[in-house]
């Protein structure tokens, strides 16, 4: 099998996998629990925590586990919206975010809030000048991923963050989903951070929303004690658990493993220029992630032409719906391309064996499905 596929999910690593198991064994106290068991529990709990914060440069109170990244934007949305209405009633994204960002801020949209899509320049980065022109006195949240899920387009969360410090009513949220384990997040420069354990090699179902402390928002989930007020539920122990352990792993010899990336990435790119596609992908997009498109074929018959082959990769994000992607479009201005496009998503385990796989499949299937160059 060859796997290129990691921005959708990835593989749970073995230790995580252990980890889990081992507390889901010796951890059966609800952490609620006044007892021994319970305390035992939220001991572990409070000990990842600490983990994790260190990890990310954060404080331990700043962390409120979710069920991963859609639970955690739509936290951030929802949460910080309802709780400052009264401020106004103007939201500022872009094109190039999730479907859980668009949904809610859609969501809002027809209960009386105002969205503005910020403009991208012909990299796909945010426009700054016109960011600053759309914040208003109204303005109260600013959503702007940090790494586009599709493209791979990274965004200078510092710079824009300048911008918006100039507006101190106006709060500013990343999904950094895409960034962890991949880069070093620099958590200053935002209000709140969206988080998914499952993207770094981590278990599915847990997540953490990253608020600033003092920072107050409104809770989806009311009801239960848990870790903090911001969302109840009983504490998922062997989740929050296997969370700190992946983390650890995953930034264990980072830089080594960034370059291994960027040579694949790199060796990647040289194969597919002699292939009859263009890359969307630009030199401002993370190494992790390269799309291209192809003419006149749909994505979803060369995504399961590649499947035959024992290859996965993605069309649109694995959350999206709709006939192209918004993100190809926002970036190339060119439906043709954005309907018909794939995704292939690298990771510091992959080959250049299974590179080589996959462009052996791909020019295959080009030639017979009647794709040739100029």
């Amino acid at each position: 099998m060859v796997y290129l596929d990691y921005s959708a999910t990835t593989p749970v690593d073995e230790e995580v996998i252990e980890t889990y198991g081992e507390v889901c064994r010796k951890f059966i106290g609800n952490p609620n629990s006044l007892h021994r068991l319970g305390v035992d529990a939220k001991k572990l709990i409070d000990a990842s925590s600490e983990q994790i914060a260190k990890i990310l440069g954060v404080k331990p109170s700043e962390i409120i586990y979710t069920s991963g990244s859609s639970e955690a934007n739509n936290l951030a949305i929802k949460g910080v919206c309802l709780k400052y209405q009264n401020r106004g009633k103007h939201i500022i994204t872009t094109e190039l975010e999730h479907s859980s960002i668009i949904a809610p801020v859609q969501y809002l949209q027809k209960n009386g809030y105002e969205v503005d899509f910020v403009k991208l320049d012909e990299n796909g980065l945010v426009d700054l000048e016109d960011l600053e022109h759309l914040i208003r006195e109204d303005t109260i949240l600013v959503s702007i991923a940090s790494v586009n899920s599709e493209v791979g387009v990274h965004q200078d969360l510092k710079k824009i963050s300048e911008v918006i410090r100039k507006h101190p009513k106006v709060l500013f949220h990343s999904d950094v989903t895409q960034s962890i384990g991949k880069e070093k997040v620099d958590f200053s420069c935002v209000d709140m951070a969206s988080i998914s354990c499952q993207k770094f090699y981590g278990m599915k179902g847990i997540g953490c929303l990253i608020k600033k402390e003092g920072l107050v928002i409104e809770p989806l989930i009311h009801g239960g004690k848990s870790t903090t007020v911001f969302r109840s539920g009983t504490p998922a122990t062997p989740l929050i658990a296997s969370f700190a352990k992946a983390l650890r792993l995953v930034y264990e010899n980072f830089d080594e493993k960034s370059r291994h990336v960027k040579e694949i990435h790199d060796y990647l790119l040289e194969k597919l220029e002699k292939l009859p596609v263009q890359i969307n992908s630009n030199s401002f997009c993370l190494p992790h992630i390269v799309n291209v498109s192809f003419e006149s074929i749909k994505p979803e018959t060369m995504q399961h032409g590649l499947e035959e082959y024992d290859i996965y990769v993605s069309t649109q994000t694995a959350c999206s719906t709709g006939d192209y992607s918004r993100a190809v479009y926002a970036v190339t201005h060119d439906k043709d391309r954005a309907g018909h496009s794939i995704r292939i998503s690298l990771s510091y385990k992959t080959t250049k064996d299974e590179i080589d796989t996959f462009v052996d499949a791909f020019s295959l299937l080009l030639t017979k499905l009647n794709i040739r160059g100029d």
